[in-house]
């Protein structure tokens, strides 16, 4: 990540932990298509909701890097306006209790869902202070991943509703914690593999736009996800546009290495299917190469 954007991120950290965020949501990209307006203008109001107008602020320059890009299209810079949104308004306890005292304030009946977590991701919204020191004790203890929590989300109750409250008012402390710390290591590095696409490769720059779909949720289908994501991109992608692999069609060996992803933490097939893909590249590069 760059050092403008480690400073714009604190910038932005700053402003919501001391309560010196504005009000007024930040304005749309200059130049932004019409019917991407819709899905940018949705998004900052989800990201307000989510974290705070400086926080929509940061996804507004993210989109505005792209808006004008040659190679750009209508169709993919509404894709990256959408995914992003996506993947900044993540999945994690705190947001699991915005939502349900949403629920409240729509007039829904009260309910109940209940959802199992690992220690490291209940630990991982914690302020990476405090969530360092405590991850690596669970590490040590063998109880990082095995061990599931199981946690109450009611409105149910007046207690219950409180509780919630109080573990959404925990989104003071989000930008602080360990899982944002990865989140928006990750999005900066599926833009920068998108700009890098439409340099070395424009053809499979929608393709790499449209991994972030591999990542979802929380638990083990989100470190399932965000570990074949990196597996690709380091076996396929980054070594494609580093000029180390010659793949000329990056966007068919994506769609053919994620059509082998399954849910499996070994990733057995999908790294047989990435070195398979690696050698008929590497043997088909050889083979054209006129003799001497």
């Amino acid at each position: 990540m760059s050092d403008r954007g480690i400073l714009s991120s604190l910038r932005y950290l700053l402003a919501d932990f001391i309560g010196d965020d504005d009000d007024e949501p930040p304005f749309l990209p200059e130049g932004l298509p019409e019917p991407v307006q819709t899905l940018a203008s949705e998004a900052i109001h989800l990201l307000i909701d989510y974290q705070g107008p400086s926080y929509a602020r940061l996804y507004v320059d993210r989109l505005r890097r792209f808006v004008g890009k040659q190679g750009v299209n209508e169709a993919m810079l509404a894709d990256i306006a959408r995914l992003m949104a996506v993947r900044m308004s993540y999945e994690d306890p705190i947001r699991i209790a915005q939502l349900k005292l949403a629920e409240l304030a729509d007039g829904r009946p009260g309910s109940v869902d209940v959802r199992k977590f690992s220690l490291d991701e209940l630990v991982g919204a914690l302020p990476a202070v405090i969530a360092e020191y405590v991850l690596d004790a669970l590490d040590w203890l063998g109880w990082t991943r095995r061990m599931r929590v199981s946690i109450r989300f009611s409105t149910k109750s007046r207690l219950g509703i409180r509780r919630l409250r109080i573990e959404a008012g925990l989104r003071r402390w989000r930008l602080l914690s360990v899982r944002y710390a990865r989140e928006r290591v990750w999005v900066e590095r599926w833009l920068h593999m998108i700009d890098r696409a439409l340099t070395k490769q424009p053809q499979a720059a929608p393709a790499i736009i449209h991994t972030a779909t591999m990542i979802v949720g929380y638990g083990d289908v989100y470190r399932q996800g965000m570990a074949d994501w990196n597996a690709i991109i380091d076996g396929l992608a980054k070594p494609t546009f580093d000029g180390v692999l010659p793949l000329s069609d990056l966007a068919g060996a994506v769609t053919e290495a994620r059509s082998a992803a399954l849910p499996d933490p070994r990733q057995a097939a999908l790294k047989r299917k990435i070195a398979e893909i690696r050698a008929r590249a590497t043997a088909s590069a050889y083979t054209t190469v006129p003799s001497s």
